[in-house]
């Protein structure tokens, strides 16, 4: 499997979840991997580990997106190792769903800071290393952005932003020889679903029996859809919302 050989990807927000599955997944392919993470050092260093236990190349690279400094040191610590940035998966982000009666705004702040901010922050780091050769980039926004469910303003908003900064960009980036998609996944069983309660839910019992394809989502269903983005596979394909959601949203 190689193709993603001798690329470099950053994934921000990589130390669990869909961030960890798309870094394991890149590197399977071939890829060399900075696993970014914020503040859990012990799930980035399990995910390099189990990287390269399976022959692989990876490190973790501590930085907080929603600041400047990390991001500007995240760029500079992978161009040391590595030399060069290919692929930025701007992965990390909160959500948190409340009444707009009990929204606060440190709660808008802090969402707009890393989902929207910190995104905005690594592609113009990752842009500048990308250089003559090009790069790709893809933004993991959520269904969430096409179809907001009640309570979600905040986090919806933030996703919808990122969207239109992926539209917006790719314009931008019109004969530079970089791509830029968005994939929006439905909801997926990760440590941070667990921790809401979700998974288990009557909600999710509920979602899961409107799905068509029947089922919660899995990681490895968003780090599949990330390698053939990544890939010369998707050549074509700039400027995308690409649903990955077993066909809910799409209803």
């Amino acid at each position: 499997m190689s193709k993603l050989k001798n690329k470099v990807a950053v994934v921000t927000g990589a130390s669990k979840g869909i961030g960890a599955s798309i870094a394991k997944y890149f590197a399977a392919e071939g890829a060399k991997v900075v696993v970014n993470y914020a503040s859990s050092q012990e799930g980035a260093d399990k995910v390099v580990k189990t990287i390269t236990d399976n022959g692989g190349v990876a490190i973790a690279l501590q930085g907080d997106v929603a600041k400047e400094s990390d991001v500007i040191r995240l760029f500079d610590e992978t161009k040391n190792t590595f030399g060069t940035v290919d692929i930025l998966v701007n992965n990390a982000g909160i959500y948190q769903y409340a009444p707009i009666e009990l929204v606060t705004a440190e709660s808008i702040q802090q969402h707009f800071n890393i989902n929207v901010l910190g995104s905005l922050l690594a592609i113009r780091e990752a842009v500048k290393l990308f250089g003559d050769k090009g790069g790709n980039i893809i933004n993991i926004s959520s269904s969430a952005s096409n179809t907001p469910l009640p309570t979600g303003s905040v986090y919806s908003s933030t996703k919808a932003a990122l969207d239109a900064i992926t539209i917006s960009l790719s314009k931008e980036f019109a004969g530079r020889n970089i791509r830029i998609n968005s994939i929006l996944p439905g909801v997926v069983e990760t440590e941070g679903s667990h921790s809401a309660g979700f998974i288990g839910s009557d909600a999710e019992i509920k979602l899961v029996a409107n799905t068509p394809l029947g089922r919660t989502g899995q990681p490895e269903d968003i780090a599949k859809v990330a390698v053939f983005l990544a890939s010369d596979d998707s050549a074509w394909i700039t400027g995308e919302k690409i649903s990955v959601s077993g066909g809910i949203y799409g209803l």
